[in-house]
């Protein structure tokens, strides 16, 4: 079965769903594996999540022990890529609810939408202008650097339709910048305590944390280094960068559906507009789950399914992810991350404290 056709596999003819029985069992086993090295503290410490240890793992193994397994288990695993990652994507709005902005107030809320699209913006711009990068790729480290890492990259991936490769190369900018970060922010914080550089408390240094670094789990990881009010900042400012993805994803398809293209006579037409649905649904279930209609307990435990479904889909990724490939994307992808790194640094020091002064 071709990886472009998945809409094959909701034919629910019972050859077909045999087919993915190898597959699923084979992503199910690395998912629980990539699970238990998550719970390892110097993992935990290091601030590598779930989701970047379940594509480093699938990536490992789909470059060593997958080839023979490939045409057994193909089925599942583009199944896992495919929907199981919506699925995934949807659930996540339970993780999030509306009155999580409130907490932070306008002050967070501006600097994450200034933070969001110019790092967005600034990918587009240099990518294309100067490393002469093709808009997939761009689009994908853009959306990574400035939302929420990986999910983001992940999330995106439907929208462009970027093959593995390009999805990996976005995805392992965000594990090395992000984990860089885990060790600066706490260098920086302690600098600025000692030299009063700028003037920030544990909360201002934790929405700035939040509205600048790329992962959940390393925005965590920085906050508890500093003390619970930088911790709690911090994750309320990146829960407020992860609900902005769903808005995103509907702007990019928008945009990408207005993009002309020629066709063969040399006349202009538009693409028909493409609507990720799961991003819509990714909101409605965020706005469900302001409301508290459901106990804790059962929100805790689709938290943990959305978890497992996610990690599935990043393993189904790093199987299917050639490092050849990523080697032949070369260093403009890491170089244009790196720019963007140092600009969410640099300049969200300056816009997180530009809009403190403003709004005080």
């Amino acid at each position: 079965m071709s990886e472009n056709q998945p809409g094959k596999l909701t034919k629910a003819h019972p050859n077909t769903t045999l087919k993915l029985i190898p597959g699923l069992i084979l992503v199910a086993v690395l998912t629980a594996l990539a699970i238990y090295i998550g719970t390892i503290p110097w993992f935990i410490n290091m601030g590598l999540g779930v989701l970047t240890l379940a594509i480093l793992l699938g990536m490992v193994i789909g470059n060593t022990l997958y080839p023979p397994l490939k045409s057994t288990c193909d089925s599942g695993i583009h199944f896992s890529k495919h929907y199981l990652l919506r699925a995934g994507i949807i659930l996540y709005g339970f993780r999030l609810t509306f009155q999580q902005i409130t907490d932070v107030g306008a002050t967070g809320i501006l600097i994450d939408v200034i933070m969001l699209s110019s790092t967005f913006f600034m990918a587009l711009w240099i990518g294309r202008a100067f490393f002469r990068l093709d808009s997939q790729t761009v689009i994908l480290i853009g959306a990574g650097s400035s939302i929420c890492g990986a999910a983001a990259v992940m999330a995106t991936e439907p929208v462009v339709k970027a093959p593995a490769s390009k999805v990996a190369v976005a995805v392992s900018t965000v594990v090395i910048f992000g984990t860089l970060a885990i060790f600066i922010y706490p260098w920086i914080y302690q600098l600025n305590a000692h030299y009063q550089w700028f003037n920030f408390t544990q909360e201002t240094f934790g929405i700035f944390s939040g509205s600048t670094v790329h992962e959940v789990a390393q925005v965590v990881a920085i906050g508890h280094a500093l003390g619970s009010e930088a911790e709690n900042a911090a994750v309320i400012s990146k829960m407020i960068r992860v609900m902005l993805l769903a808005p995103f994803l509907l702007l990019l398809s928008s945009y990408l559906s207005r993009v002309e293209i020629k066709n063969c006579n040399g006349h202009s037409q538009k693409s028909p507009i493409t609507i990720p649905w799961f991003a819509v649904f990714f909101i409605a279930t965020a706005g469900f789950n302001s409301f508290h209609l459901l106990p804790k307990s059962l929100v805790n435990h689709i938290v943990v399914a959305d978890t497992i479904m996610l990690a599935m889909a990043m393993i189904a990724l790093g199987l299917t992810t050639h490092i050849s490939a990523i080697r032949q994307a070369g260093v403009k992808p890491i170089l244009l991350a790196l720019i963007l790194f140092v600009w969410l640094v640099a300049g969200g020091l300056i816009v997180n404290q530009g809009i403190h002064h403003l709004l005080r």
